[in-house]
């Protein structure tokens, strides 16, 4: 029996071109098929001449590949100056050999619909400029142009499919650039079919703002994101925020960062926030979210850390006025390089186009920490839904370049304390929530943690005070009606005040009563004393005289008596006996 023959099948990766445009390369997973052409449509002013120049001109300044531009719209001088203003410097690319810019004037008059139509002349022409610079990008603009003459499908079709296939022949990275049709993605309906790579460029404006997005509608051979992706033109050329490659795959971060104010700190574990997290910090009008936020940035700028201050309302200008009134000078840290403020309105342009504007600022600036002040003025541009997907998006980025953020948010009056106007307290780590407590005719400020994950933290509520000395956290008063700050607060703390010096004065007076009762039986007793040691002493004294006396009588008796037994004994011997004398 013959052994069976095994058929194993080689699977290699799709070669990839890096465009080097910010973004494009990570979600087309590295940029455009190799060797292949690639169809990029859209509208007027969507973007695509400027996709297909920084294309070839990335490719010859951070790629070594030289390009071959061939336009039929406009010509090599036009070209040079609109580029020049996006910092693309076509003439000095064209003098070093790395790319060539080929202008053919297509007449519509002078084309005739022939079975004999081809474009042999286009294809020697092109040739000529990829063999004298040895190209291996190249463009062509627009396809329109170059079959505006045509109404034949079969004869359109055929000349499209032979223009693909030379290009590829060729082993050329090719970016074909072609207008948008009504019901299809290009105006013949035809080009999708033969490229390998397709991009639509759309520029939409929705409620008077214009939103420019990319999506890559198929990519042969290869896997790519497939959703719609906001992107930016400005000085720096295309700037686009593959969103779909954020995850929550990022890495944390155990060390803790000031907030710049020492009494949050110690609410906070005594250590302040984590480094690379997301604070909110929500209240209403004048409770002083702005200046939390101020604090937080000098505090960065103190340890020599870039911050990066996103303001939606006020200028930079006056935040640095205004700072100042509670002790702040931010225009030091301005000076310094280490603080940078980005002023905008929201209406400026759609929530996508805020997004890849942050993006772009992050990348340029790299800040440690940043500030968006406030994030509820979005609401203008955008639906509820929409913000909470822009600001997930920007979370989970900045989360991912471990930039602590900080973001205020305006309540409104009658709105809960213990709800956005954005729902998104689920992605925050630490909510700071700032209240208003009215009491005794005045309105004074409160604050309180709401939560801080990761970290033990305080519960209570502590007064906002805000002065020329800056801002501070001070213990709230409870009284019998709740909550005592500002004035009552000042009252209850003077009452108490008093009340301590009276009570300090009465058991002084006490302690110097009982000092002088004391004195007074010392003194007693130390009399007594004396007295006692006096009758003793006399006691004593007598008890020694009656002593001697008894001393005395005793010798005295003693010395009777010797005396008698002396005298008796004497008075024997001297008597003569009477019988003797007898």
């Amino acid at each position: 029996m013959p052994k069976k023959r095994v058929v194993r099948s080689v699977v290699t990766s799709l070669a990839k071109c890096p465009t080097g445009i910010r973004g494009f390369d990570e979600l087309s997973i590295g940029g455009l098929p190799k060797g292949r052409p690639s169809l990029l449509c859209g509208g007027p002013g969507c973007g695509k001449t400027l996709f297909a120049m920084e294309f070839l001109a990335r490719g010859a300044m951070q790629f070594n590949e030289p390009g071959v531009y061939m336009s039929f719209e406009e010509t090599a001088p036009d070209l040079a100056r609109n580029f020049l203003s996006l910092g693309i410097d076509i003439n000095d690319l064209i003098r070093h050999g790395k790319m060539a810019v080929d202008y053919v004037h297509v007449d519509r008059s002078e084309i005739e619909e022939t079975g004999e139509y081809d474009l042999e002349g286009l294809f020697i022409r092109l040739s000529n400029a990829i063999n004298t610079i040895g190209a291996k990008r190249v463009v062509l603009d627009t396809l329109e142009v170059l079959f505006s003459g045509l109404s034949n499908t079969g004869i359109l079709r055929a000349e499209l499919r032979r223009l693909f296939k030379w290009l590829k022949d060729k082993g050329m990275t090719a970016v074909v650039t072609g207008e948008s049709g009504e019901h299809s993605l290009t105006r013949y309906g035809l080009e999708e079919y033969v490229a390998d790579c397709v991009i639509l460029l759309d520029f939409r404006v929705k409620e008077q703002i214009s939103t420019r997005r990319l999506r890559i509608v198929k990519y042969r051979g290869s896997s790519h994101g497939a959703d719609e992706y906001p992107f930016l033109i400005d000085r720096d050329g295309i700037s686009v925020l593959p969103i779909s490659s954020l995850g929550l795959n990022y890495a944390v971060s155990r060390q803790r960062i000031s907030s710049g104010i020492p009494r949050l700190d110690e609410m906070l574990g005594g250590r302040g926030f984590y480094r690379g997290s997301t604070v909110l910090v929500s209240g209403s009008a004048g409770t002083g979210k702005s200046s939390i936020s101020s604090c937080f940035v000098d505090a960065a700028c103190r340890r020599d850390e870039r911050a990066l201050y996103v303001t939606f309302e006020e200028s930079p200008e006056q935040i640095a006025r205004n700072m100042k009134s509670i002790g702040l000078d931010l225009d030091r840290w301005v000076k310094k390089g280490v603080l940078r403020y980005y002023a905008v309105r929201p209406s400026y342009c759609g929530l996508e186009m805020h997004l890849v504007a942050l993006y772009h600022r992050i990348i340029e600036f790299n800040p440690k920490v940043m500030v968006i002040d406030p994030i509820s003025n979005l609401g203008t541009v955008g639906s509820k839904t929409e913000i909470k997907s822009m600001l997930t998006r920007l979370i989970d980025y900045l989360k991912m370049k471990r930039i602590t953020g900080m973001m205020t948010d305006l309540t409104h009056s009658g709105d809960p304390s213990e709800k956005t106007s954005e729902d998104i307290s689920s992605l925050v780590d630490t909510w700071l929530l700032l209240r208003d407590i009215e009491l005794g005719g005045e309105r004074n400020r409160g604050m309180y943690i709401l939560k801080s994950r990761g970290m033990a933290h305080s519960n209570q509520i502590r007064e906002f005070i805000m002065s020329n000395k800056g801002v501070d956290l001070v213990d709230v008063y409870l009284g019998p009606a709740g909550v005592l700050t500002g004035s009552a607060r000042s009252a209850l703390e003077a009452k108490e005040k008093a009340e301590e010096v009276v009570s300090r004065n009465r058991a002084r007076r006490r302690i110097r009563e009982q000092e002088q009762k004391r004195k007074a039986l010392e003194a007693q007793i130390a009399v007594l004393q004396s007295e006692l040691d006096v009758a003793v002493g006399e006691e004593e004294a007598m008890t020694d005289e009656e002593k001697k006396r008894l001393n005395g009588l005793t010798r005295e008796r003693d010395d009777m008596a010797r005396m008698r037994k002396a005298n008796g004994n004497s008075g024997k011997r001297g008597k003569p006996k009477e019988g003797r004398q007898k």
